[in-house]
């Protein structure tokens, strides 16, 4: 028997061509579901954090607990999300409603007494002017009055106006001019008294400088503050879609983990889902009825408070200019005119008749936006008063262009049947129109702020029990396998 003979050496390793004549036999896969084998020497690939919690969350995914896990923190995440926005937007929404009530509109009507106060200051003095070398006491005392309603007016708007804009520049402006034009109203007053014609010259420039600097100022200011005013408005109203959107997709997603459970385990009713559901219902709930109360309110004090304001207080500045006008026509005696056409005119009766036409408009627009007997009546009173003020004007204009003078000064500032009366009329009936329409816009715009009142709170607290309640409810399946 032949045998073999003997080596101590170690067979070459398989797949390697040390021994002359045999293949290499490449190496194998190891089996499904293990890692491939890493040569010797190499160091295994490093994996991310990301990568690992990804292999994690897919391992989770493939069993019933760590599904029901991934369920309950998707459920309080778009519960809480729903709660955070809601709380932020209406927040943002109640904040903007209660500067329009307590901010903005204050600022505009105080505005809008500015330039009341000034443009009254101004015919007061013209009308203490025509009233001879001694004026009267309530002339005086009513100027008085408006220059420091005015001041204090500019006061306000200067603790309230932004660094370093417009409106306070406008305000520095009206602050400069003020005293300016009261220096031009005493020496009016003081040639006035000694008899001296130039003083009607002093008063027509002072005219000319509130006409031409200061009211086009305060009308500037007037407007800044209306538009402060409509940017809170627009920050106020706008519907909260992101805080819906949430709401309705938590709910959606809640419906759709109670109709799982059902579908799982034949139970009608997950008691901590139900909760989750019951409390995200109330916040959506109540944060569309009272957005929608909430917008009510305010597009009501706007539609019935703000504009008809607007259209007011341009209508009291027509008539505080229309009897500027009708003043300074006496002062000036002709001494003013302005060619049109070729036709010369009156230059203060012709502003006159510009004025009178404006109130004549707005009157009729603001009776159109009364939407009560208590604002229809005085604007109705302030028409009448109107209508037998243009009869008595065209009466003194007519006296005035004969010559008549003094008849002409006595039909506009005397005792009896004169202008004067007609004006103080107009005036006072504005005034109460305008204190009714501004109490039917605080009405209106407090309703409206009031009605997102603990909106922001309540949603937050019960974005937080739905939150619990889900995580309860899914916790009472993982329970289940334990």
């Amino acid at each position: 028997m032949t045998h073999p003979p003997k080596s101590s050496a170690a067979p070459p390793p398989a797949g390697s061509a040390g021994a002359a004549g045999l293949p290499g036999i490449p190496a194998q896969p190891g089996p499904p579901g293990f890692p491939p084998a890493v040569a010797p020497g190499v160091p295994p690939a490093r994996r991310t954090a990301f990568a690992e919690g990804a292999e994690r969350l897919r391992a989770a995914a493939t069993t019933e607990p760590g599904r029901l896990r991934i369920i309950g923190a998707v459920l309080a995440l778009l519960v809480v999300a729903f709660g955070a926005v809601t709380a932020w937007q209406t927040s943002a929404r109640s904040a903007a409603a209660d500067d329009v009530l307590r901010r903005s509109q204050p600022l505009s009507y105080g505005a809008a007494g500015i330039y009341r106060s000034l443009a009254d200051a101004n015919t007061a003095a013209s009308s203490g002017f025509l009233a001879g070398g001694q004026e009267n006491a309530p002339s005086r005392e009513r100027y008085e009055k408006d220059i420091r309603s005015a001041a204090a007016g500019l006061v306000t708007a200067a603790a309230n106006a932004e660094p370093g804009s417009a409106s306070e520049e406008t305000i520095a402006g009206l602050n400069r001019l003020l005293p300016e034009y009261k220096g031009l109203i005493e020496r009016a007053r003081m040639y006035n008294r000694q008899g001296y014609p130039v003083g009607g010259a002093y008063l027509r420039y002072a005219n000319e400088k509130m006409q031409k600097e200061m009211l086009p100022a305060a009308e500037d200011l007037y407007t800044t503050q209306n538009r402060r005013l409509d940017a809170d408005y627009a920050d106020a109203t706008p519907y909260p879609w992101a805080a819906i959107g949430l709401g309705l997709l938590a709910l959606a997603a809640l419906g759709w983990a109670q109709h799982r459970t059902y579908r799982r385990t034949h139970r009608v009713l997950n008691h901590g889902l139900v909760a989750a559901s019951a409390a995200t219902a109330v916040a959506l709930l109540w944060l569309v009825v009272g957005h929608m109360v909430a917008r009510s309110g305010l597009d009501g004090s706007y539609e019935h408070g703000i504009r008809s304001l607007n259209v007011l207080h341009d209508a009291r500045i027509a008539s505080l200019k229309a009897r500027g006008n009708e003043n300074l026509s006496l002062v000036a005696r002709g001494a003013e005119t302005v060619t049109v056409d070729g036709t010369t005119y009156d230059a203060y009766y012709r502003d006159f008749d510009q004025d009178i036409a404006v109130l004549g408009k707005g009157l009729t627009e603001a009776a159109r936006l009364a939407d009560d007997q208590g604002g229809t009546a005085p604007v109705k009173a302030a028409e009448d008063d109107m209508a037998v003020w243009k009869q008595r004007h065209a009466a003194a204009r007519a006296e005035d262009e004969n010559g008549n003078y003094q008849q002409a000064l006595d039909k506009v500032i005397g005792a009896k049947d004169a202008t004067a009366e007609c004006f103080d009329g107009v005036d006072r009936s504005l005034a109460r129109a305008i204190a009714h329409e501004r109490a039917e816009f605080q009405r209106a715009a407090g309703d409206g702020r009031d009605a997102m009142t603990g909106l922001p709170a309540g949603a937050a607290v019960l974005a937080v029990l739905g939150a619990a309640g889900a995580v309860a409810g899914i916790g009472r399946r993982l329970s289940e396998y334990r």
